[in-house]
């Protein structure tokens, strides 16, 4: 079953998951210890937070490459389930590093902490939108 309702607003939401979360897997996986030294560009997020590890830096930059894919499909196909799977997968893969992020502020000034922070939990919560538009109970309601 396709979703009628909400269909840009959800396409749009898991795009922009596609973009931010792929884009950092893929400049970790490939060159891992850059994008620990130099994350996000501007700043020294993640090396605020030592010490390297190569192994998990690639670990996670691999998961996001996952769920980067599996929101890039969900955002072509726009079948219901699929999108509720992303966006249920999306949010279990994406709150743990918020909730962590939010325990370690210390290392960076208030201004890189709220960016940091206000960038991670959109891509935790805004699975929680793209889940409540693409319910199935609130489609038959509209429809």
């Amino acid at each position: 079953m396709e979703i009628e309702q909400h269909r840009a607003a959800i396409r749009g939401a898991l795009v922009y998951l596609v973009v931010t979360v792929g884009v950092v897997a893929a400049w970790i996986l490939i060159a891992p210890k850059h994008f620990y030294d130099e994350f996000p560009g501007w700043a020294n997020w993640v090396s605020a937070l030592p010490p390297y590890n190569e192994h998990l830096i690639r670990d996670f930059g691999s998961a996001g490459l996952g769920l980067a894919a599996l929101a890039g499909f969900a955002a072509v196909w726009m079948e219901r389930r699929l999108v509720q799977a992303a966006a249920v997968a999306l949010f279990l893969g994406t709150l743990p590093h918020a909730i962590y992020h939010s325990t370690e502020t210390g290392a960076m000034s208030t201004a890189d902490n709220v960016v940091s922070l206000g960038g991670i939990y959109l891509q935790a919560l805004l699975p929680l939108l793209v889940l409540y538009l693409a319910s199935g109970e609130r489609q038959a309601r509209r429809a």
